[in-house]
């Protein structure tokens, strides 16, 4: 069974006080069970923060006063969720993550087996990220990073990300249909429409969108507005369809692909570029800077000379040996098999 991933927004299912609206998660549990005959599902739902943030006094939004209200939210959420998913007789269950789960690969395994231990059983996960413990520092960026490490490291065939405007708009405000490659003349029609209540905007979807369809990912941006935005969106009647690159690569690769923590990062001139795009492996003569420190093994993220992201690796040499050994012909700093190109 195909594995499809869907991320809604606090903007999407809440009301304009951050209260959740219910009628839209409502709506929500009655096409989710009707996908979940076809479809491996994992929602991913923010909301927390703002469910929770009324009941903290003189809320200003402050990292302690956001985490003791995604600490009240989060209890809210759930609740709404499972009241409206047990009409159709569909458990669902918490699923709190944090960024290690998806650095070191034996947590990722583990966070892995047990979503596939809730589908087994019929239960849906809802993902969020922990925002109780979180460090700054090693958050999420947003949820639509969050869907996007789930949906590339489980494998799924779709990823839809919800927004309140219903796609991708174009100069004049009207819903792109199809977007066949996410380059920058896409990322250039982006409006800042970011939410008062939420972290992410279509500038965050564009980018996870473009890591989720070179693994190979269908992705559609799409809203509830409609009737049945879910459903249709899936069959692309509605939103913004996001074609998929042809990829096959294994579940390592995905794992390491779908963003894994990095330790650190690396600078490499135009013909290691070249190289990694004929599958080769990275060597020492064409790293220009090591940032970070980070130990053999970790993974490090390889930049191109303008500072694009052109690949993720795991490292064979801590950040000290490789700095020592710059220049050096024949040292490999990571293995083909180990670098996966964005």
């Amino acid at each position: 069974m195909s594995v499809l991933v869907i991320k809604f927004g606090t903007a999407s299912i809440t009301m304009p006080d951050g209260s959740l609206n219910e009628a839209v998660i409502a709506d929500i549990a009655r096409q989710v069970a009707e996908l979940r005959r076809s479809y491996h599902i994992v929602l991913v739902s923010s909301g927390a923060v703002g469910a929770g943030k009324g009941f903290i006094q003189g809320y200003r939004g402050d990292i302690a006063q956001r985490k003791a209200a995604a600490a009240v939210g989060n209890l809210l959420l759930l609740n709404v969720y499972n009241r409206y998913f047990s009409q159709y007789d569909i458990p669902v269950a918490q699923t709190l993550c944090e960024r290690h789960h998806f650095a070191d690969r034996q947590q990722f395994l583990q966070l892995k087996e047990t979503v596939q231990e809730l589908w087994k059983n019929g239960i849906i996960p809802i993902a969020n990220e922990n925002d109780v413990v979180s460090d700054r520092e090693l958050k999420f960026s947003d949820n639509d990073e969050l869907a996007t490490l789930m949906a590339v490291g489980f494998g799924a065939s779709t990823l839809m990300l919800c927004t309140s405007v219903g796609g991708l708009l174009d100069e004049e405000g009207h819903i792109i249909s199809t977007v066949n490659q996410v380059d920058e003349s896409v990322f250039g029609i982006v409006r800042d429409e970011k939410s008062a209540l939420g972290l992410g905007g279509m500038a965050s979807k564009l980018t996870f969108a473009k890591l989720a369809t070179r693994m190979g990912i269908q992705v559609a941006i799409f809203g509830l507005k409609q009737p049945d935005g879910i459903l249709r969106a899936l069959r692309g009647e509605t939103g913004t369809a996001f074609t998929p690159q042809i990829a096959s690569p294994s579940a390592r690769q995905r794992w390491l692909g779908s963003g894994s923590l990095t330790a650190g990062s690396l600078q490499i001139d135009a013909g290691a570029v070249k190289a990694l795009g004929r599958r080769n492996s990275l060597l020492a003569v064409g790293v220009r800077t090591v940032e970070g420190d980070f130990a053999a093994g970790e993974v490090v993220e390889i930049c191109d000379e303008a500072g694009s992201t052109v690949a993720v690796a795991r490292a064979r040499l801590s950040s000290a040996q490789l700095s020592m050994q710059l220049n050096q012909q024949n040292v490999e700093v990571a293995n083909a098999n180990d670098i996966v190109l964005l």
